[in-house]
């Protein structure tokens, strides 16, 4: 589903990514993992349009999006969520996940004025959307709670909520588990496999929790220094020695990767 080919991202003279090549399968779980600095957001961001590349390319069903804006990649059904969730905080979640379809009828001025039945129409329809996505997401308990008020973990499932209101085709997840407590972690991983399984959404994500990468994600892609370290299935990936190096900061040879 997505191709990246030997992909560089320069700032000034920091290689943040450096001839990175990776494949993402469609109907897959694949983990993004790596030290800090090895440029895994980097490569996130370039493929979600958020920068355009030094060099390289970047394929979505074959076909060249290299440089695209997210705007129209998020039409193309490829979108991405952040570290620090960017949920609208002064509304509720409800009205958080409403926001999202585009082109939404009411948003003309002629429209509302002329077609107000349409309005209505799709209105409806939007919140019956919205509603199905909060019961399974089973967050119905906040529905009508300003998205302000939730916690770091509610605001990663509301982050995922947001783009099952598009019917995303793939979905980076950029440390969806960061500063989230062990019970809402587990409510997040069973969402993102039944979204996998059930509604065939195809994920990559960046995680430092070795834990919740080993139960979601095969395959598993290692990065340092910008480039591709490693891929296969996560023992695999742990017992390379090429990884156990790259994760080695204090010369501990039984470090755990995190």
């Amino acid at each position: 589903m997505i191709r990246v080919e030997d992909l560089h991202m320069h700032f000034g003279g920091i290689r943040a990514v450096d001839g990175a090549s990776i494949e993402i399968e469609e109907g897959s779980i694949t983990g993004l993992i790596g030290p800090n600095g090895a440029g895994k957001t980097t490569l996130f961001n370039v493929v979600a349009g958020h920068y355009t590349p030094t060099s390289g390319r970047v394929f979505l069903d074959g076909e060249d999006i290299t440089g695209l804006p997210p705007h129209e990649l998020f039409h193309r059904g490829l979108l991405r969520t952040f570290q620090i969730a960017h949920e609208f905080s002064t509304l509720t979640v409800r009205d958080n996940l409403m926001m999202v379809p585009p082109a939404q009828k009411g948003e003309r001025l002629l429209d509302a004025w002329f077609r107000p039945g349409e309005v209505r129409a799709q209105e409806r329809a939007i919140r019956e959307k919205a509603e199905d996505v909060i019961d399974f997401l089973e967050i119905s308990h906040v529905a009508d709670e300003l998205a302000g008020n939730l916690s770091g973990g509610q605001k990663k499932l509301l982050e995922l909520g947001r783009t099952m209101m598009v019917d995303a085709k793939i979905v980076f997840l950029d440390e969806v588990g960061a500063g989230v407590n062990r019970t809402l972690l587990h409510t997040i991983g069973d969402a993102i496999q039944r979204l996998n399984r059930e509604r065939g959404y195809t994920f990559c994500m960046i995680e430092h929790d070795m834990d919740f990468i080993s139960r979601l994600c095969d395959p598993v892609i290692v990065m340092a220094e910008g480039r591709v370290l490693a891929k296969g299935d996560v023992a695999s990936v742990k017992a390379d020695e090429r990884v156990i190096e790259a994760y080695l900061g204090t010369g501990l040879k039984n470090k755990v990767i995190a």
